[in-house]
């Protein structure tokens, strides 16, 4: 690959409207040139026979099985809540009126 330039940098900061001091061309230069080395460098890998994922992991459910097991009953967990109404916690309106 060819090396980049620091006019290139300079002439991609133009098309994008950005306007960079001379150390930052500088320091651009030599990122840019970094990324697209590496870039290259992936390019270049043969994955013909690697199989394509969207994880590296398989995915497994941890989520625990929903099994029924004894709770709080409904009205000693009301009668303790500042407002109830029909068998619910009542709470304020915290938005205007529905349409």
């Amino acid at each position: 690959m060819s090396e980049l330039t620091r006019a290139e940098v300079a002439h991609v900061a133009k098309l994008a409207r950005l306007r960079l001091s001379d150390d930052e061309l500088d320091l651009f230069t030599v990122q840019l040139a970094k990324i697209l080395d590496h870039a290259a460098d992936m390019q270049s890998l043969d994955l013909a026979d690697v199989v394509a994922t969207a994880h590296p992991y398989g995915l497994i459910n941890v989520v625990r099985d929903d099994v029924v097991r004894p709770s709080l009953e409904r009205d000693e967990v009301l009668a303790m809540a500042p407002d109830a109404e029909d068998g619910r916690f009542a709470v304020p309106r915290i938005m205007g009126e529905a349409p």
